[in-house]
């Protein structure tokens, strides 16, 4: 056993670290934007001597705008990069700030409101908004200093070269995440705390490293974290990098979503049906619309019918408003690259809002897909995948969906190398399925169809 003269440090609570979740942040950060506002406002009516009765509606009005548009805008999303540029902050700030006056402006032009309602004078808006944009730019940059949280871990990884190569990698293909520092193990024992140790399965098993592991265990665990690369990335990352997967990796049974009677999995199918009928209700004009647009602009076809991968591997057809030229379904399958010259003019605008997809509520409705789950892929490309990506068949384990975790989080896919990134997240989703995960997937599709942001 190594002996170490360090002295146990009897206080360390102020020192402990806790895993920083984006998510937490942003919730954070609107929760202080919140109570920013409410003290701003009422400092400006205190000092204006202008009563707040009456003015509750255009209070939540504005609020509720403010913060929409800091969402839809990205103004939250900052919080988890590993660098943050002040001056992007800045003008997604002061983008947020024009949006809200001009939203309240229009609605106020719209409603006409009575004289009594101060707060929608855009003089008011202004006195209000300009302190909350300073304000908020103070907590963004207050949270990316540490100044409102407990300290951060560092991420060191010890791992041989083959191994953490593989490990490193998966970091760079999501660069606004921290990377680990690949470190030897004399170089890990010396570095600062607190510190989480990604310890890959050879170092865990090698005879020599016993020295170093047995160091380890006699480290505060508040301030030394022992993980491994795959249990890191998957924390971190939130996906599940198929290359750091051993070969036998997650049964069928043990998916949460397998359980015949699990209240989730009866939830997730109600949801789909009620949501996918409303939704079909709701879009239909819009459909009848795109629709017409189509046949307009070359006389073809309105809809395009395609094979696709469904649960388990089986065939089904998926229905979509065609947004390619009409011999394009001809052509060999291939992937579709940025500009591609197949797509229409109306397509383009289609693909970007998504609204080609619309159809494929029939599918959810008659339960060959769901709103949420891995995008279903056509055949002939899968067979090249499967072969060329290992544990690709596992993301047949669900319904396909809509939408999905590699959709929000990721780029389009226009090779294999984008194939096995969107793979990582939806082996996340099979892992971590829940109704919140759905949720967070369905908030995060919506601020994308907002802003016009598909391919």
């Amino acid at each position: 056993m190594v002996k170490t003269s360090k002295k146990l440090d009897l206080f360390p609570s102020f020192k402990q670290f806790s895993w920083r979740n984006p998510r937490g942040d942003l919730l954070l950060c609107a929760l202080l934007d919140l109570v920013g506002m409410i003290l701003l406002l009422l400092g400006i009516a205190s000092l204006w001597s202008q009563p707040l009765n009456g003015q509750f509606l255009w209070i939540c009005i504005t609020i509720t705008a403010y913060l929409l548009f800091g969402w839809l805008l990205g103004t939250y999303t900052v919080l988890g990069w590993s660098r943050l540029s002040r001056w992007t902050l800045i003008q997604r700030l002061g983008l947020s700030f024009i949006s809200t006056v001009m939203f309240v402006a229009i609605l106020r032009w719209v409603i006409n409101p009575s004289l009594d309602i101060w707060l929608v004078y855009r003089s008011s808006q202004i006195s209000w908004l300009i302190p909350t944009i300073l304000w908020s730019l103070i907590i963004r940059v207050g949270l990316r200093r540490k100044a409102l949280q407990l300290d951060e871990p560092r991420f060191v990884l010890v791992a041989p070269e083959d191994e953490a190569l593989k490990a490193l990698q998966a970091w760079r293909k999501t660069p606004k995440r921290i990377m680990p520092k690949w470190l030897s193990a004399e170089e890990a024992l010396s570095h600062p705390s607190p510190v989480v140790l990604a310890l890959s399965q050879s170092v865990r098993q090698h005879p020599k490293y016993r020295e170093f592991l047995e160091e380890l265990e006699q480290r505060d665990p508040r301030q030394v974290d022992l993980t491994t690369p795959l249990a890191l990335a998957e924390r971190q990352l939130e996906r599940i990098p198929p290359t750091l997967l051993p070969e036998f990796w997650l049964s069928y049974s043990g998916i949460p979503w397998n359980g015949l009677f699990s209240f989730q999995r009866q939830l997730k199918r109600v949801a789909d049906v009620l949501l996918s009928l409303c939704l079909l209700a709701l879009t239909s004009p819009l459909i009848i619309f795109a629709s017409l647009l189509i046949w307009i602009e070359d006389r073809g076809p309105v809809f395009y019918v395609q094979e696709r991968s469904g649960w388990l591997g089986q065939p089904f057809k998926v229905w979509k408003l065609r947004t390619m030229k009409v011999d394009a379904s001809s052509a060999p399958v291939s992937w579709t690259l940025p500009g591609d010259n197949r797509i229409t003019r109306v397509g383009r605008w289609l693909r970007r809002s998504r609204l080609d997809e619309l159809p494929q509520l029939v599918n959810v409705v008659i339960g060959e897909m769901s709103l949420i789950g891995p995008r279903p892929e056509r055949p002939e490309l899968e067979l090249e995948l499967e072969e060329s990506i290992p544990h690709y068949r596992k993301r047949h384990w669900m319904r396909p969906g809509l939408s999905g975790w590699a959709q929000v989080c990721s780029p389009y896919a226009a090779s294999i190398e984008d194939s096995e990134l969107k793979l990582s997240y939806d082996l996340y989703y099979l892992k971590y399925f829940s109704t919140w995960l759905d949720l967070l997937i369905l908030f995060r599709t919506i601020k994308t169809i907002l802003k016009v942001a598909g391919r």
